[in-house]
Formats: structure tokens, C-alpha cells, sequence
């Protein structure tokens, strides 16, 4: 039996298949899913989502979202959602120094804030992608 995973931004439905396993950060911690999980409805925090399919790993960098589990169909509707094999380190490195360089020059509140996910999300694109070089 496998688990229907759909994976949904504002943008765009990033992926739509059936997995084995879904692992990926809570704000009560780091959950795995398999097939015939009970029904749930959590938040999903900053971090590294692993998907497993087929003796396959999948990784990618999630900025946070929703998570619901019901009859062996998970949907996450997430922020931000890139596969570590799209992260292109460059561009990452670059929207870093961007948002470093807005963070320490003053500025309003709303710039502020901003620059801050900003700065998060391109750490965390680094983070994924370098992880996946270690572990590849």
C-alpha cells in the first residue's frame, strides 16, 4: 500500500505521487508518515522534507506550510517548497549576501522582516543542498 502525496505552493502543485514514507519537521518535532497513518492536522515548521519511494530518497527545503492526513492521502500546502537537486547554490549564496546586506543597513520594520526570511530561506536552500552533497 502506498500514501498519495500532493505537495502544493502558491505557485504551483510541486508533486503529486504515491510514496512509501514522508518525513518532515512539525512544530512538535520531526514526524515520519506512512501508509494507513491516522488522520492529522499539524503545522509544519522550517527544514528538510524526505520523501522515500521505491528504495528512492527525495529531499527537499520546506519554509513551512500545513500537513493533513486523512484515508492515506497526505496534502501539504506549503510557503516555499524546492528540491534539493534544484537548488542552485550560487543563486542561494547570492540572496544570502542580499539579505545580510539589507539586514544591516537601516531600514522600516516591513523591510526588516523581509530580509529576515529572506536570509532564512537562503540558509536553509544551503543547508539542504550541502546536505545532500555530504549524503549523495
Amino acid at each position: 500500500m502506498k500514501l498519495n502525496l500532493k505537495v502544493v505552493t502558491p505557485v504551483k502543485m510541486i508533486l503529486s505521487d504515491e510514496i512509501d514514507e514522508l518525513t518532515l519537521p512539525t512544530t512538535s518535532g520531526e514526524i515520519s508518515v506512512l501508509p494507513n497513518h491516522i488522520d492529522l492536522l499539524t503545522k509544519v515548521s522550517p527544514g528538510e522534507m524526505v520523501i522515500k519511494k521505491g528504495g528512492k530518497i527525495e529531499n527537499f527545503a520546506i519554509t513551512g506550510g500545513f500537513l493533513e492526513i486523512s484515508n492515506n492521502n497526505a496534502t501539504l500546502l506549503a510557503d516555499y517548497v524546492i528540491r534539493a537537486t534544484d537548488i542552485e547554490v550560487a543563486k542561494a549564496k547570492e540572496a544570502k549576501e542580499r539579505a545580510e546586506k539589507k539586514l544591516s543597513e537601516k531600514q522600516g520594520n516591513k523591510d526588516f522582516v523581509v530580509a529576515q526570511a529572506e536570509l532564512r530561506k537562503a540558509l536553509l536552500e544551503l543547508k539542504v543542498a550541502n546536505r545532500r552533497r555530504v549524503t549523495s
